[in-house]
């Protein structure tokens, strides 16, 4: 496990790669009063076609490795990029298709944790 100071540089370097690549209404999710929670932080975003969906992603993974050396634990969803996960153990990010995000609304399905707004779009 990373310790918090390292979760932090991830999280910021997250959101600063969703916003370069203009992922809409993005949100995170403070999983840690959350009991039994397998992870910190989720970060969810969406884009309105499949290929800005997997752009978003892409730049994420690469950015994460080149300014911090950080790998992705576990990734799902590239086959059709509709949801992508990418799973870096304290931080998940989601990036969705719109109409995904909509279909599935983890907002509401973690509406224990705390929600932050990190956009100019909503």
């Amino acid at each position: 496990m990373r310790n918090i100071d390292e979760t932090d540089k991830l999280f910021e370097n997250i959101l600063e790669s969703i916003r370069e690549k203009q992922g809409k209404d993005i949100v995170s999710l403070d999983m840690t009063k959350l009991q039994n929670s397998i992870t910190k932080y989720f970060i969810i975003c969406h884009a309105d076609s499949t290929t800005h969906v997997s752009t978003i992603a892409e730049y994420v993974e690469f950015n994460a490795k080149k300014k911090l050396n950080e790998r992705v634990w576990k990734t799902e969803g590239w086959e059709n990029s509709q949801w992508i996960l990418l799973d870096y153990s304290n931080v998940v990010v989601h990036v969705f298709l719109n109409e995904y995000r909509s279909y599935y609304n983890l907002e509401a399905l973690w509406a224990d944790s705390d929600v932050f707004s990190h956009s100019s779009d909503n």
